[in-house]
């Protein structure tokens, strides 16, 4: 029990230490990043056109430097770095990695003290750690929806603002005011970045990037395609809103007629759990053996595994993408 609670003091006093090193080098990242801002965009108007220009939103994974020289041994913390930013979190990845080991460790010691079963408090302290990421995902999925349910009506602006004689920048810049969030914020870093002297085309392929729908890659490519070839702007701004729209209305029809087996599939995958846990509250000397015996743990497990294919499965046979 001791050591138990000096490993957590340990382990508290060690993240406390950790967030006050970020706060004080946060101070001397940004003054890094301005001026590495600034070169860039003076060697710019040099017409030193061999810089890559995306070192402009290019961050640190983390404020700590030694954290972030492991984690730039990686490839995932890029792809986590583009879930926070899809999120709309304001927080670095390696700040995130740190909170979720420290809610996981902690949950483990906790779990250790209530349980004493290692396997126990390993799941709880996994299950802890998966949190974090857990509500990143999460909110990445109701940000993304709420940019795909409002798409429609950025580029239906963005058509009349043309077709009002005013310029597509321009029209960039009026959905970035007018315009609820996350749009407003996503097409403002877009005309930023083309403000800023980036390319139209690469601040629209950026735009990609941060947000990774279908919807958003059509409106690119479309856009791209009528810089390149020419044509009516508004005109194939208005049919894409149209097509867009059309896509949800299918997408609608598609969700009501699988609701039905999006519930058996629900009902599938609970049941065999909730029947479970019913006999073991109800009958606990008949169901001891398969939590004791050593074939009813691997009973249970395969039993588990096979659980979680049907229900992969299930889903998508039920998920239909439109």
């Amino acid at each position: 029990m001791a050591f138990l609670l000096a490993l957590l003091t340990f382990l508290i006093v060690i993240a406390v230490v950790l967030a006050i090193v970020a706060v004080a080098t946060q101070r001397d990242h940004q003054d890094a990043k301005l001026k590495r801002v600034e070169a860039i965009l003076k060697a710019e108007r040099r017409g030193q056109g061999g810089l890559d220009l995306r070192l402009l939103r290019d961050e640190m994974l983390s404020a700590v430097p030694s954290l972030n020289r492991f984690l730039l041994r990686w490839s995932w913390p890029t792809r986590l770095r583009q879930f926070v930013g899809q999120a709309g979190w304001k927080i670095k990845p390696g700040k995130l990695v740190l909170i979720s080991g420290v809610v996981g460790l902690g949950a483990y010691v906790v779990a250790g003290l209530v349980y004493h079963n290692p396997l126990i408090d390993l799941v709880i302290g996994g299950g802890a750690g998966f949190v974090p990421f857990a509500a990143l995902l999460l909110t990445r999925s109701r940000r993304l929806r709420a940019f795909e349910k409002s798409f429609p009506e950025a580029i239906d602006l963005l058509g009349r603002a043309v077709r009002a004689g005013h310029a597509f920048t321009t029209g960039l810049e009026m959905i970035a005011q007018e315009l609820p969030e996350p749009l407003a914020g996503e097409f403002r870093t877009t005309f930023e970045e083309q403000n800023f002297g980036m390319p139209l085309k690469d601040a629209l392929l950026n735009l990609t990037e941060r947000i990774p729908l279908v919807d958003v890659r059509f409106f690119v490519t479309a856009l791209l395609v009528q810089k390149e070839t020419g044509g009516n702007l508004a005109e194939i701004l208005d049919k894409l809103a149209h097509v867009i729209r059309e896509r949800f209305r299918i997408m609608g029809e598609v969700r009501i007629k699988t609701a039905q087996g999006r519930l058996t599939a629900m009902i599938l995958i609970v049941l065999p759990l909730a029947l479970v846990l019913l006999m073991k509250e109800i009958s606990p000397d008949y169901m001891r053996p398969l939590f004791e015996d050593p074939w009813g743990r691997w009973i249970l497990g395969s039993a588990a595994l096979m659980q979680v294919i049907g229900g992969v499965i299930l889903w998508k046979i039920v998920n239909i993408e439109v």
